[in-house]
């Protein structure tokens, strides 16, 4: 799996000053390559590496480029499996003497052993997330493509504590695992992480649209984490799930709960994606190349492309979530709109929300960026 549009725990703990001018977190695509088989990966990943990934060299430049952002933002390595180069480490030690904090998502496979995760703390890695897809070994195996993998899975977190680094959880919830999230949620407790973070899938690479859940059942899913979140000994949070955001406003004002809103971050807007042959694009599951950073200016791209100009304007929202008095909080998930109609202003196909006109209803306040 690739890009695992990571929110990792610095993230939250990151507050942007103008999501205009810096994201929060860049995700580069270190490579496509991959030992897996994941069956909803964005990236189709391959088991050979790319002809015409970056070099060493356009690495260590792009990494001097990601530097210049203000503030600078956290920097994910995934991939595919981010191991499969064997600088990854030099890169991410560059990455850290410049002044980023980087954090790494890697594949599941041999090469995430004992030896390597040591190697990426040694490296200045301090986080990395793990992908589980299911709370039985038969789910998430199959999910992944690999006989064992969850068995392995289990194992990787236990390796990254011993080598000292907090973990996260990543699982993409869909059709095949939805049933298994109450078990999942126990699972992931008594691995002792720091975060969990849910993944609502888009339809993009080999993910296909009826492995989505409908509107309803996404709604169901964001009411059942907002009741998990308060117990859960991890934090919690949701990737590619924009409406959880509405979700967990309107419960606080149902109950009387103060609400902290969380950085509004949506495709290009806090995010941004370099690809393994150096593509930077909104996201890694928003695939609109607006360059690519051989040739252009990562910095100038992020601040200036209209594409990425058009995704931090709430008033361009089409549709249902164009008049939403949440959009500015939400947005909808601008990866999935894209993935389902062809148009990444298009509202969000998993939101059930309309707005009623006569409703008087308000939405949070939340300064545009």
């Amino acid at each position: 799996m690739t890009e695992r549009h990571t929110a990792h725990t610095q993230a939250q703990s990151t507050p942007p000053s103008d999501l205009s001018q810096a994201p929060i977190v860049v995700f580069w695509e270190l490579t496509r390559a991959c030992a897996l088989a994941c069956k909803h990966c964005r990236a189709q990943a391959q088991p050979l590496r790319h002809p015409l990934e970056l070099s060493a060299k356009e690495a260590y430049s792009a990494v001097e480029e990601i530097a210049r952002f203000q503030p600078k933002p956290i920097l994910v390595l995934t991939g595919g499996d981010p191991l499969m180069r064997r600088d990854l480490f030099e890169i991410a030690s560059q990455g850290v003497a410049s002044g980023l904090r980087v954090s790494l998502s890697p594949s599941v496979t041999a090469l995430c052993n004992p030896k390597n995760l040591r190697r990426a703390y040694e490296s200045g890695i301090r986080h990395i997330s793990i992908s589980l897809d299911g709370a039985s070994a038969q789910v998430h195996d199959e999910f992944r493509g690999v006989h064992g993998s969850h068995g392995q899975t289990l194992q990787a977190v236990a390796d990254a504590h011993e080598a000292g680094l907090s973990v996260q959880i990543n699982t993409t919830v869909c059709r095949s695992n939805v049933t298994e999230l109450d078990t999942l949620a126990t699972l992931v407790a008594n691995l002792k992480v720091v975060m969990w973070d849910l993944f609502f899938l888009v339809p993009t690479g080999r993910a296909h649209r009826q492995d989505m859940l409908s509107p309803e059942e996404h709604e169901a899913v964001f009411h059942w984490l907002y009741d998990l979140q308060k117990s859960a000994p991890y934090r919690v949070k949701t990737t590619l799930g924009q409406p959880f955001r509405r979700v967990a406003f309107q419960r606080s004002q149902q109950e009387g709960a103060s609400f902290a809103p969380p950085p509004a971050t949506n495709d290009g807007k806090g995010i941004c994606f370099i690809s393994h042959v150096g593509q930077i694009c909104p996201s890694g599951f928003l695939p609109i190349v607006c360059g690519n950073i051989r040739a252009t200016s990562l910095v100038e791209t992020y601040q200036t492309h209209p594409v990425f100009q058009a995704l931090r304007d709430s008033q361009q929202l089409q549709g249902k979530c164009g008049v939403c008095p949440f959009n500015r909080l939400c947005g909808g998930c601008r990866a999935r709109a894209y993935a389902c109609s062809g148009d990444f202003l298009a509202e969000e196909p998993a939101c059930p929300y309309l707005a009623d006109p006569l409703s008087h209803e308000v939405g949070l306040a939340v300064t545009p960026v």
